[in-house]
C-alpha cells in the first residue's frame, strides 16, 4: 500500500530520493521518455508506488507536448448519435483501443452548423493530441478543421473531398460499402427475385452512394422509381417503404442501405399485411446484434466489422502520434475492411 494516504502530495523529488536517482530521471520515467535502464526503471516505479505519486498532468503535457487526450468528433446530433447503435459499437471499439494505450477520449458532437466553430476552438487549443471522425457529410468542415488545428487525424467512413480537397492524405477505415451492396442485391436476384427496390442513405454520406452504386452495379437496368431516399433512421425507412409500395404494389424485394431503414420498412409491409419473405424479401446493411437479430423475422443483412473499425482508427491514430514524436515508421494508410452477407429468415 502507498505510504501517504493523507498530507502533502508526494512531489518528484521525494519519490528521487526514495529510489536514489536523481529528478530528471524519475521526470523521464513517470513522463514516459527514454533513455533510463530498466533496472532504475524498476526503483523509480516501485518508489511511485510505495509514495503515492500521481503525475501532475499539466506538467506531464509542458515535459511531453502531448495531452494524453484524443478527441472523437461526431457529425450528428445527440439525437440521432444516442438512438443508433452504429455509433455506441463504433465508440466502443475506439475505448478499448485507447485505453489500453492510456488515452483518454473526449466526445464531441454536431448539433447543428454554429457547433463547428466551437469544436475547431477546442482542436486548436491544444487539449488533444489528434481526432477521429466519423459519419461524415460532404459539405462538413471537419477535414479543414483538423488539418488549421495541426493535429493528425483520422476518419471513419471514406470522406468526400468535394469540400476540401486538399486533406485527401488523410487515412480513414470504411467497410466494402459497394461489395457489400453487391453480395446484397445478388442474393435477392438469386432467390428469383425481380422488382428490387433499394432504400438508399443520404446522399451526402459516401457509405450511402457507394451502397447505391453496389445496387446500380448488379441492376443496371433497374427502373429509377425503384429507389427510395432515407436517412438511415426507422421513421426513414418506414416513409421510404410506404413510397415504393404505392409507386411499385408489386415489387418482391428490397435491399436498405442500413438495419434500421430496414427494420422500419419491415413494420409498414407488415401494417399492410405483407407477408416476409414470402412475398416481399427483405435484405438491410450493418448487421447490428440489437437490430437484425431482433427484428420478426430476423433481418438478413450485410456485415461490417463496426467495433473492429473503431478499434483500427483508434490504432493507425495512435501509429501516427508515435511517428509525429519519434520520426519513425510509416504514415498510416487507409483500410477497407470486408463486409459478408448473414442470411437470416427475412431473405
Amino acid at each position: 500500500m502507498p505510504e501517504q494516504s493523507r498530507g502533502p502530495r508526494p512531489t518528484l523529488e521525494a519519490v528521487a530520493a526514495r529510489a536514489g536517482v536523481s529528478r530528471a530521471t524519475v521526470s523521464r520515467v513517470v513522463n514516459g521518455g527514454d533513455g533510463v535502464r530498466k533496472p532504475l526503471v524498476d526503483k523509480v516505479l516501485q518508489a511511485v508506488e510505495e509514495l503515492g505519486y500521481i503525475p501532475n498532468h499539466a506538467a506531464r503535457t509542458l515535459v511531453t507536448r502531448r495531452t494524453g487526450a484524443v478527441a472523437v468528433v461526431v457529425a450528428e446530433p445527440e439525437t440521432r448519435f444516442f438512438s443508433d447503435p452504429f455509433f455506441s459499437q463504433q465508440i466502443r471499439g475506439i475505448s478499448k483501443e485507447l485505453t489500453a494505450h492510456d488515452t483518454q477520449l473526449v466526445l464531441l458532437l454536431v448539433e447543428g452548423p454554429g457547433d463547428f466553430d466551437r469544436i475547431a476552438r477546442y482542436l486548436a487549443g491544444g487539449h488533444v493530441d489528434g481526432a477521429l471522425a466519423f459519419s461524415l457529410h460532404t459539405d462538413d468542415p471537419v477535414p479543414a478543421i483538423t488539418r488549421r488545428a495541426g493535429i493528425p487525424a483520422v476518419y471513419g467512413g471514406r470522406p468526400s473531398w468535394t469540400a476540401d480537397p486538399g486533406d485527401q492524405g488523410v487515412p480513414y477505415v470504411d467497410a466494402d460499402n459497394r461489395g457489400g451492396a453487391r453480395l446484397a442485391v445478388r442474393h435477392l436476384r438469386d432467390l428469383g427475385r425481380e422488382r428490387i427496390a433499394h432504400i438508399a442513405g443520404p446522399a451526402d454520406q459516401t457509405s450511402a452512394t457507394d451502397r447505391l452504386d453496389g445496387y446500380r452495379d448488379v441492376l443496371p437496368d433497374a427502373d429509377p422509381t425503384l429507389v427510395a431516399d432515407g436517412a438511415f433512421t426507422v421513421e426513414s425507412g418506414a416513409r421510404a417503404m410506404a413510397e415504393l409500395l404505392e409507386r411499385h404494389p408489386d415489387l418482391d424485394a428490397v435491399f436498405a442501405a442500413n438495419d434500421l431503414m430496414a427494420s422500419g420498412a419491415l413494420r409498414v409491409l407488415r401494417e399492410r399485411g405483407i407477408a416476409v419473405p414470402e412475398q416481399v424479401a427483405l435484405v438491410g446493411f450493418d448487421d447490428m446484434d440489437s437490430v437484425a437479430a431482433e427484428t420478426d423475422p430476423p433481418l438478413t443483412t450485410v456485415a461490417q466489422e463496426i467495433e473492429g473499425q473503431g478499434r483500427l482508427m483508434a490504432r493507425l491514430l495512435l501509429r501516427a502520434l508515435d511517428r509525429d514524436r519519434t520520426g519513425d515508421g510509416e504514415a498510416p494508410e487507409s483500410v477497407i475492411t470486408p463486409s459478408t452477407l448473414v442470411r437470416r429468415a427475412s431473405a
